[in-house]
């Protein structure tokens, strides 16, 4: 048994056909397609090198193969096209590094899993290259500078796709549904483009996508639907663009980003209301704009001031008195002349914008304090908060049924409303000093208030007596007149 044990292990290292297929002369290695199998002559036992049909591969040339998981390495050969000879079955396919200029269908099998095509030359993919590609996961055709624009369907039907690379190819534009379908798609790289502008709902199909690369283009303002759909976007990147203008919602589907990059852009101002509509948002990073530090940067100012993750500096780059300085670091008193922003009642008008309206009632009459805390105003005196001892059907001076309508919306919207900053489930705000402040209490449900029993029990017992009273003052005037009879 030793001596077949030797025989064994030397024709294991002889014939390497566990080894990868190196086809660099165009040959496939002899014993490729063969398996040593241990045979009983009847005068002791033998080795016999046995060819298996079903195993016989193809190999590019100058293409490493392997078997386990089917993999075809073409990499850095300079090729000007797809090489031929490609295993239908192989999973893997590795063409980067090379001088490809175009795909076409049937230049891959269906069953492919993975394919590296970055670093190329290519300038057009036929539309239908990728149609019927159910099993691909990973497809990577960055680095290729000269590609510049991309058929609708191009990506159509790759339902198990879970990373797509389009980084530096030179894109200008995106058209119209060309993520349709792609429900698994987790990452999208999308960085080092001529992007400038993004269609509303580009995005809309991707509800996996956790990571969206943007950064490096030449978008210059974000639409209310830009990322509309992006439910379960973990992180945004988009600084280095040309950013000058953000919609108040753009940011409104994104309940679950962590991450947002902006810097390097060319922000002059931001509302305070994009921030409050991401709840999750941990890292932000504002730095290398031209921020106007007057008052229309009192909501963002107010709005740093109660976020309790990580930031960047924000620098001033106006009004004159405010340059170099952090809008981070400034004081209440930096903005003297400018009125108190209303960060609820703009959210709720936000909130009514989905729809496509405001309804412009939503920001009379409310006053929001430092602790977030919603108040009715009285339209002649502002600041004045609403009391809850008074009898809900009073109607003050100056009053209408309009005012009493509006006064029962804004009850409803507080009670459905919750808080979007929340720290181990405490309900805190941190109003703009510093200061932190509980959420109070909203007015509890008024009850009718009756005497106190004694009062009543009182009451009861003038009523009873009054009868009593009458045959008193009777019997009282019958005495009297028999007494004046007797002594007559």
């Amino acid at each position: 048994m030793s001596l077949i044990r030797k025989r064994l292990r030397a024709a294991y290292y002889k014939f390497p056909f566990h080894a990868p297929f190196n086809n660099t002369n165009g040959l496939i290695a002899p014993y490729a397609h063969c398996k040593v199998v241990p045979v009983d002559s009847g005068k002791g036992f033998g080795l016999l090198i046995a060819h298996i049909p079903k195993l016989s591969w193809s190999c590019p040339r100058h293409c490493i193969c392997y078997t386990a998981p089917s993999t075809v390495s073409c990499q850095a050969h300079n090729f000007l096209s797809v090489p031929e000879g490609i295993p239908p079955d192989s999973e893997r396919i590795f063409l980067q590094n090379n001088k490809i200029h175009r795909l076409l269908r049937g230049h891959f099998s269906s069953n492919t899993v993975t394919l590296w095509i970055y670093s190329n030359n290519i300038t057009y993919i036929e539309p239908s290259t990728f149609h019927g590609f159910t099993l691909l996961e990973e497809l990577d055709l960055g680095d290729n500078r000269h590609l510049r624009s991309l058929a609708e369907d191009t990506f159509h039907g790759l339902s198990r796709l879970n990373a797509l690379h389009l980084y530096r190819c030179g894109l200008s534009s995106l058209p119209n549904n060309i993520f349709q379908g792609l429900r698994n798609l987790q990452y999208l790289y999308l960085q080092d483009n001529h992007l400038k502008f993004l269609q509303d709902d580009t995005f809309a199909d991707l509800h996996n996508l956790s990571h969206l690369f943007l950064h490096g283009n030449r978008l210059w303002s974000l639409n209310q639907n830009t990322f509309r759909g992006l439910r379960a976007l973990d992180r945004l990147l988009l600084h280095q663009n040309q950013i000058e203008w953000v919609d108040r919602l753009a940011f409104h589907d994104l309940k679950r980003l962590t991450t947002l990059y902006l810097f390097n852009n060319s922000l002059i101002q931001l509302s305070g209301q994009c921030l409050e509509t991401l709840p999750a948002l941990e890292y932000l990073r504002l730095n290398d704009n031209p921020w106007s530090c007057d008052c229309k940067a009192l909501a963002l100012w107010e709005w740093l001031k109660r976020f309790r993750g990580s930031t960047s500096s924000v620098g001033c780059q106006a009004p004159a008195d405010m340059v170099g300085k952090d809008l981070k670091e400034l004081r209440k008193e930096d903005f003297p002349n400018c009125s108190p922003t209303v960060p609820n009642s703009e959210s709720r008008a936000q909130t009514n914008n989905l729809s496509g309206t405001v309804n412009p009632s939503l920001n009379r009459g409310v006053a929001v304090g430092s602790g977030g805390q919603t108040h009715i105003v009285h339209p002649s005196r502002p600041g004045r908060s609403r009391n809850c001892t008074k009898p809900r059907n009073r109607v003050s001076k100056g009053k209408g049924d309009n005012e009493v309508h509006h006064s029962k919306e804004v009850m409803t919207d507080k009670e459905d409303s919750s808080s979007d900053f929340t720290d181990g489930g405490k309900h805190d705000h941190t109003s703009p000093d510093g200061t932190v402040t509980r959420r109070k209490h909203k007015c509890s449900p008024r009850t009718t208030v009756r005497p106190p029993s004694g009062v009543q029990q009182a009451n009861n017992r003038a009523t009873l007596s009054q009868p009593l009273l009458h045959v008193y003052a009777l019997l009282v005037a019958l005495i009297t007149t028999n007494i004046d009879f007797i002594l007559r």
